[in-house]
């Protein structure tokens, strides 16, 4: 008996119902590959932002929810809470750098721009920015502004060109050279200048803070709060508070492709329960010139298990074509705002790509098993005086 043979003739048998049950499995498997193929891809976009905020500790006003500590890595707008006579006591610590940012926001030819004001010398040091066009703030109250590369190739700015933030016009003195982070996509102005257009007085929406000796860190964290009444995260609490928000999302996410995925198990057994009453009499053939129990259920087993193999390649092809094609409109998100400037990128995952095709699979012969067993157990006679 040549069962690959048998299995492929009984599959290819009912041509509508073997498309219509391979698609349910495909498209449950591409939901699933594309969700975490996206979700991965999100977390390590965030990893990265996060390193390049170039801060150990970030100080921020009591009370701030884990959703505004992730408009400290997006460059979103911000309350301004911080007086920076705070900035000045936390910056007189001992071993530790303290960078303020005022975030704001302002728009450019009907398109949100982050409008960051700071201070020129100490940010440039911070962030070792260098300039690939122009010059560099040359005064803490120039009335210029210095650009993000990313910025300038998205509205085709260049040096010497006016922007208007909040009805007055600046020109743009320097671009920055890039650096593949969310720098590339906001627009800088002296914190002098800022406070005064957006009329917040001496005020800050968060210190950026990098301390000399990341062990003594806690002790840091310690003066800080003696010094100020204000909050103090660590790089590794943002990120952590950061990503478990994305978990959150990313989990519901599986759950509803979990749902298609369950569905598709569905369809498998009701394929193979109604494939086992339309072969009565093939099994009962098969009993009667001595197929034994344990090959029918194999046949069976092995027909339920072939629409997890190909359904499973198929829908990891589509789940990564369409994850790929996705990126760039989740960057649109205002949640993953930060990813303007640089798309989401996908990088091939082979352990998610073996992964969920083994997982296709897995589903398949689970779904398979009642079926081939109910086949397996049907008597000689039962079987062959089926009409």
């Amino acid at each position: 008996m040549n069962i690959p043979k048998l299995v492929l003739k009984n599959i290819t048998r009912r041509k509508g119902r073997f498309v219509f049950t391979l698609l349910g499995i495909t498209i449950g498997i591409a939901s699933f590959v594309t969700l975490l193929s996206l979700g991965g891809s999100l977390k390590n976009e965030i990893k990265k932002q996060a390193s390049e905020l170039g801060a150990n500790l970030v100080v921020t006003p009591k009370g701030w929810c884990a959703y505004e500590q992730v408009s400290v890595l997006t460059g979103e707008q911000l309350p301004e809470a911080i007086p920076f006579d705070v900035v000045k006591k936390i910056a007189a610590i001992k071993g530790l750098t303290a960078v303020p940012y005022l975030t704001e926001r302002t728009a450019y030819r009907n398109n949100p721009v982050s409008v960051i004001g700071i201070l020129p010398e100490e940010m440039k040091r911070f962030k070792n920015w260098e300039i690939e066009q122009g010059k560099y703030f040359v005064a803490q109250d120039e009335k210029t502004l210095v650009i993000g590369s990313g910025i300038a190739r998205q509205f085709k700015l260049k040096v010497g060109d006016e922007l208007t933030v909040r009805g007055e016009r600046f020109p743009i003195a320097g671009i920055l050279r890039e650096t593949g982070g969310k720098d590339d996509i906001a627009v800088y102005l002296p914190l002098k200048v800022a406070q005064k257009l957006y009329g917040v007085g001496e005020m800050v929406s968060f210190i950026a803070i990098k301390v000399d000796d990341i062990s003594r860190i806690d002790s840091y964290i310690l003066r800080i709060q003696e010094t100020a009444n204000v909050a103090v995260v660590s790089d590794k609490q943002l990120l952590k508070s950061v990503l478990s928000i994305v978990g959150t999302v990313s989990i519901t996410l599986q759950l509803i492709a979990a749902v298609a995925i369950l569905a598709a198990a569905f369809g498998i057994i009701n394929t193979m329960m109604t494939a086992v009453s339309e072969r009565k009499r093939e099994i009962g053939i098969l009993q009667a010139i001595g197929a034994r129990q344990s090959t029918i259920f194999k046949v069976f087993l092995i027909e339920s298990g072939f629409y997890g193999i190909l359904g499973g390649i198929i829908g990891v092809g589509i789940g990564l074509v369409f994850s790929s094609l996705a990126g760039p409109y989740i960057s649109q998100n205002e949640f993953t705002a930060f990813l303007k400037g640089s798309e989401i990128s996908q990088t091939f995952d082979f352990r998610l790509v073996l992964g969920s095709s083994f997982f296709s699979l897995f589903v398949s012969l689970i779904s398979g098993l009642y079926p081939a067993w109910r086949a397996s157990k049907l008597s000689p006679v039962e079987a062959i005086s089926y009409e």
